[in-house]
């Protein structure tokens, strides 16, 4: 194992860097942490104990370490080791290598997959490696490639936040705390390693991590770290679609959806997630918007923290519901469509706009669409129409958006005539759900026939021909 306390990194060596220098980690020995073995996954294990056999060093890094000093239970298990990917996958017939910007070992377990990580290095080290290092910066400050390998000491400066330089040896049984996280931990406190703007510019996904992990551990971003995101917040446009759809997914369906979306209000960061829905935030006209939103966050959120099936599809519904309406209206004001043809004509341009800021795969994009159309189908329940949107596949979805918005609507509005039909038909299809087949059948009897149904054909049929023939003579 490297000797923790052999390498100074206050030798002379150039640097342009504004990271600390660690000099030396501060050791808890097994009696003085809570981190154990049986907290640990044994498929983790298993990858520390083949490293160590490899004759690699291997430690168990940043969030399983942080959250079993919190008490809670780790939900992924990253690992940190000397040895280059190739030679990771030397040893792993279950490993696949991926990424560009920063290799990476996944070793895969069925459902499980831990990931392995090779030390990094700083950009400006001249050491040799046997390793081949490749880094390229944009010109805003932001990595685009980093794979630079070097030693523990060096990859705990590089990490991002002081509460996740902590490493666990399932050698000796110590943590190595190389940024005083253990403190930090203790004291509630996100703090950056570093000079904080060098630091977000590096990569600007940092100020979401910074918000993500203020809201689910809890925590207070400290005041070093939180000055300048607001006016390094326009960096978040060079983030790739996809990769803002990974954080969309870590934010908002991680059951502090509520919390993050405050806070990226708060740090003016929620308009590169939904550029058209932060503009209708800031009109006096959509006062409500938020409250909708809010509202389907905290559905949201109560679902994950109950273990009950959620689907992104649904919040991006949510999100972009009333962007789609206005473009709705706005097609009907300045063209003579169909209210089907204004409907798909709105949802090709907020989608085509949406993706430039996220990836959202197609697969969603088709429950968003189920949801939106179910919204005029459930208004429509005369003949067999209500029988055919309640064996609707994504009928459960829909029917709960039409709660949200029955609910938002009779709070805002609750003496309009829309708030009342709204409420209205939300309860007619709760009460429609939970009757008998006869009763059902009552119910529709009683409904007017919907006006905005399909209109029957006026045109006469024409007669079939008879045709002639010699027996008919």
């Amino acid at each position: 194992m490297i000797n923790l306390c052999k390498k100074v990194l206050g030798k002379a060596r150039k640097k342009t860097s504004t990271l600390p220098s660690f000099e030396q980690p501060k050791i808890l020995s097994r009696d003085q942490h809570p981190v154990s073995r049986k907290h640990i996954s044994h498929n983790a294990l298993k990858v520390l104990y083949r490293l160590n056999k490899g004759g690699y060093d291997a430690y168990l890094v940043g969030g399983g370490v942080r959250d079993i000093l919190l008490g809670l239970e780790p939900k992924d298990f990253d690992i940190a080791t000397n040895a280059t990917p190739e030679q990771i996958k030397a040893l792993f017939r279950n490993c696949r290598l991926i990424g560009r910007r920063f290799r990476l070992a996944h070793i895969v377990f069925g459902r499980e997959i831990i990931e392995v990580a090779t030390f990094r290095g700083h950009h400006d080290n001249n050491e040799e490696n046997s390793c081949q290092k490749i880094s390229k910066q944009s010109e805003d400050g932001m990595l685009l490639r980093d794979n630079i390998y070097g030693s523990i000491e060096e990859d705990a400066e590089r990490r991002d936040f002081t509460i996740n330089a902590l490493y666990y040896s399932a050698k000796d049984f110590k943590v190595y705390d190389f940024a005083n996280g253990v403190a930090d931990v203790y004291a509630k406190q996100i703090r950056l390693i570093g000079d904080p703007e060098t630091r977000y510019r590096e990569d600007p996904v940092r100020m979401l991590r910074a918000i993500r992990f203020a809201t689910k551990l809890d925590m207070e971003i400290h005041a070093d770290s939180k000055a300048p995101i607001k006016s390094l917040a326009p960096l978040m446009a060079n983030i790739p679609p996809a990769r803002m759809f990974e954080e969309f997914l870590k934010l908002f369906m991680s059951g502090k959806a509520a919390e993050n979306f405050q806070l990226l209000r708060d740090y003016s960061l929620f308009q590169y997630f939904f550029p058209a829905v932060d503009q209708q935030l800031n009109q006096q006209s959509h006062a409500y918007l938020a409250d909708f939103i809010c509202l389907a966050m905290k559905n949201t959120d109560h679902r994950v923290n109950t273990e009950q099936r959620v689907t992104p599809a649904f919040l991006f519904a949510a999100m972009l519901w009333y962007p789609m309406q206005e473009q709705i209206q706005r097609l009907n004001s300045e063209t003579q469509l169909t209210p089907q043809d204004a409907f798909f004509g709105a949802l090709s341009e907020i989608m085509s706009e949406q993706q430039r800021s996220i990836a959202i795969p197609k697969r969603f994009q088709a429950v968003m669409k189920d949801i939106w159309i179910l919204q005029e189908k459930l208004v429509r329940r005369d003949g067999k129409r209500a029988f055919k949107a309640l064996e609707h596949p994504k009928f459960r979805a829909g029917y709960d958006f039409l709660l949200l918005r029955a609910e938002i609507e009779g709070v805002k509005n609750s003496h309009s005539e829309q708030a009342i039909a709204l409420q209205e038909l939300a309860k007619w299809w709760g009460d429609f759900q939970a009757c008998n087949a006869d009763t059902q059948q009552v119910m529709i009897k009683s409904i007017v026939p919907s006006k905005n149904g399909p209109r029957r054909s006026t045109r006469k049929r024409r007669k079939p021909r008879v045709q002639n023939s010699s027996s008919d003579a």
